[in-house]
């Protein structure tokens, strides 16, 4: 076995099951609430509990938060419908069983395209998006051989995306990832924050020798919270799998979880197998049937995804791949693009201060574009200001867009009420050239024997006399004439 003592002439294969909480009021099949944050075992019903008796109802929103998904994901989506119950025991799930999708998941295939931006774009293919409702959440005591179970979590709304087992780099996993939380988060039926557990990752990951075509065995590492332990964790559990292989040991199939802090995993349990799970159809929910008219209503009603935007902004305005990326990161930043190239047709100028000065000031001050009161139009006003000339860029970013955020009131306004319009008149800024260079005879000799570096120490001269208000173009041009 000597061709398997090189690392490199293995392969890893790599599905991962993606956990993604919907945003509804409600809980999927009770009425008690969809809130993440409360104090233990506030929001429970009899419903979520099993208490005897109690009868679910399927979250309308919940089904089509779910339908949307399978739309983004170019799945198909299933038009007869039931749930099925999961028989597992586990202190979390207060009823004994989860209600889940096997035989009929409402979304089938599909795909989530990755890597769109650079020459080598890949489609992860999708096996299904089932729904099904979450569990409670084990809280362990530290110091102490107990746990607490909270059950707020019990309920619910889940849609679990499943890929095919063709992911083959953790990066790869990442940009997936990556991929899903941005769809949800534009689509706006997730938050999409994995440190809160809206959105969690399992991932099964195997080895095999290049060329062959069969899976290994597999090793699920699940719970997950961070794109980047993810990563990690997959790094960690290949290179595990891969010096077992070389030392003639067995990969066990089996449940692991991953420890950041020692970056190694560690076995869990053995990996049950799905007819350990005994599922038969959910006696208590009808079945449901999605209709053309169904379909047709969520279809117009979806939000804009990232990757249209993406599409747009670099094919209709003509922005960097780059630009596109950074600006369709986050919903409120491609939102706010969209709005302020209404208003102006500058739009690299407006992806700069989307890039430069909005995210810096939204960084220092911890705070989200939804709490300021900048619009598109604002946006546009403060670019035309500066592309006319009206403003200085300096005087525009520490100035006016300050202001802007302070009081809501238009930059334009702004500008002329802290008279800050740049002085563009030539008649009026060569007698302050003057006076600059009368007092500074000897440097301008300096600039005449060579020392061009001189100019910008002439034109800080001029910005100060003027209060920055002197046209940086006109008065560069007006110095370079006047010390020719």
């Amino acid at each position: 076995m000597s061709d398997l003592k090189d690392k490199n002439s293995f392969e890893a294969v790599i599905g991962l099951e993606v956990h993604v909480q919907l945003q509804t009021k409600s809980k999927v099949f009770s009425p008690d609430a969809n809130k993440f944050g409360s104090e233990p075992n506030q929001h429970i019903h009899v419903i979520s509990l099993g208490h005897p008796g109690s009868m679910p109802k399927l979250n309308k929103k919940a089904l089509e938060y779910a339908i949307e998904m399978g739309l983004a994901c170019h799945s198909e989506i299933g038009r007869y419908n039931f749930f099925d119950r999961k028989n597992y025991f586990y202190p979390d799930l207060p009823k004994g069983y989860q209600v889940t999708q096997d035989k009929t998941p409402i979304c089938k295939g599909g795909y989530v395209e990755i890597g769109f931006d650079t020459n080598t774009p890949k489609k992860i293919m999708l096996h299904k998006i089932h729904m099904e409702e979450d569990a409670g959440k084990l809280m362990h005591v530290d110091g102490k051989d107990i746990s607490a179970v909270d059950y707020n979590r019990a309920g619910v709304p889940l849609i679990e995306i499943v890929t095919d087992p063709m992911i083959t780099s953790s990066q790869d996993a990442g940009a997936f990832l990556t991929e899903i939380r941005k769809m949800v988060r534009f689509l706006g039926i997730s938050d999409g924050h994995m440190e809160e557990g809206s959105l969690r990752c399992d991932a099964n990951v195997s080895i095999r020798k290049k060329g062959v075509t069969t899976l290994g065995n597999k090793v699920e590492v699940k719970n997950l919270n961070s794109i980047r332990y993810v990563q990690k964790a997959i790094e960690v559990e290949i290179e595990r799998q891969t010096n077992l292989t070389l030392q003639g040991k067995k990969i066990i199939s089996e449940t692991r979880l991953f420890d950041p802090e020692k970056n190694q995993t560690y076995g869990m349990r053995m990996k049950e197998e799905l007819n350990d799970y005994r599922y038969f159809p959910e006696p208590d929910l009808a079945p449901f049937v999605v209709d053309d008219t169904m379909l047709e209503d969520i279809r117009k009603k979806m939000a804009k995804l990232p990757r249209q935007y993406y599409d747009d902004f670099t094919q209709k305005y003509g922005l960097p791949s780059y630009d596109a990326l950074v600006i369709t990161e986050k919903r409120d930043f491609a939102h706010l693009f969209e709005e302020a190239i209404a208003h102006t047709t500058c739009y690299k100028q407006v992806s700069n201060w989307l890039m430069g000065p909005i995210k810096s000031y939204l960084k220092e001050n911890g705070t989200s574009l939804r709490k300021l009161s900048l619009t598109g139009a604002m946006l546009a006003d403060l670019v035309n200001l500066v592309e006319k000339g009206t403003v200085s860029y300096t005087v525009a970013c520490q100035n006016i867009f300050p202001e802007v955020i302070k009081t809501g009131k238009a930059p334009h306004d702004i500008a002329h009420d802290m008279n800050l319009v740049q002085e563009s008149d030539s008649d009026v800024l060569m007698p302050v050239i003057q006076e600059v260079l009368a007092q500074n005879a000897d440097k301008v000799v300096m600039y005449k024997n060579g020392k061009k570096g001189l100019l910008g120490m002439f034109m800080g001269e001029v910005m100060k006399k003027t209060n920055g208000k002197a046209d940086p173009k006109l008065t560069n041009q007006l110095l370079v004439e006047s010390l020719a």
